[in-house]
């Protein structure tokens, strides 16, 4: 009997198809029975059914279906996205890596303040960029890719520097000379390097005023060269010797 018992058990918390409560009562026989339903008052249950809510399993299923659509898209996009990379000399992850921050690959998106297309682009830069459909993946992406190309160059291949003037423009960084003091912006770079490089907080908090950088920064010590009396030379960055003129 108590081994018919424990396999009852063994199948009611196994079973895949049951999802309702489990109740444990006695029958008039003294013998302990198991059920879903409630055959009357003095039935315990003993397992509350965990399945999701209605709401809980419809939100799931969106959010398979948006990863769904967001991986066919991916797959989609991802021979222009390299066909064009190449053709710029610019490596694919990090268009990529773009793509996702400025529009989730919705070739349709457009921002509050009119940016469009993949890699959402101003209707001035496209204009500028011969884009003449923004909301064309291929020539989006090409002018996408153009630009950040432009981008790189301007700031003599500093990443970080161009992807702020990707967001921010390039006329803000000039004006700071390093990631502008904009949170939206140091957000959207360090977003867009941590797709690219791995999920490493990246140091792009360089606001304030700029001429008082220099004191924010420590410098290294100087090395001094010592010439001893048997003619040994040192090399130390000891303060002792700061008063010997050798300081290199």
């Amino acid at each position: 009997m108590k081994f018919i018992i424990s396999a009852l058990i063994i199948f009611i918390f196994t079973s895949s198809i049951s999802y309702a409560d489990i109740y444990k009562y006695i029958d008039e026989n003294g013998v302990i029975c198991y059920t879903d339903l409630p055959i009357n008052k003095k039935a315990d249950r003993i397992h509350k059914d965990k399945q999701k809510t209605t709401d809980e399993s419809l939100a799931q299923e969106k959010a398979q279906s948006r990863n769904r659509s967001n991986s066919v898209r991916t797959a989609e996009y991802h021979e222009i996205i390299h066909e064009k990379a190449n053709a710029y000399n610019i490596d694919p992850s990090l268009v990529k890596a773009v793509i996702k921050t400025e529009s989730n690959y919705n070739s349709r998106a457009i921002s509050r303040k009119g940016a469009m297309g993949l890699m959402q682009l101003m209707p001035s830069t496209a204009n500028d960029l011969n884009v003449h459909n923004p909301f064309d993946p291929e020539e989006n992406i090409e002018g996408g890719i153009k630009y950040l190309k432009y981008l790189l160059e301007k700031f003599n291949g500093n990443l970080t520097l161009a992807l702020a003037a990707y967001n921010a423009g390039p006329k803000r960084v000039e004006k700071y000379g390093y990631v502008p003091p904009i949170t939206e912006t140091k957000q959207y770079v360090n977003k867009v390097l941590s797709l690219y490089n791995g999920p490493t907080q990246y140091q792009v908090e360089n606001s304030g005023n700029p001429d008082t950088q220099d004191k924010k920064v420590k410098k290294p010590d100087p090395i001094y060269k010592v010439v001893l009396d048997d003619g040994t030379i040192m090399f130390t960055n000891s303060t002792f010797f700061s008063k010997y003129p050798n300081k290199l």
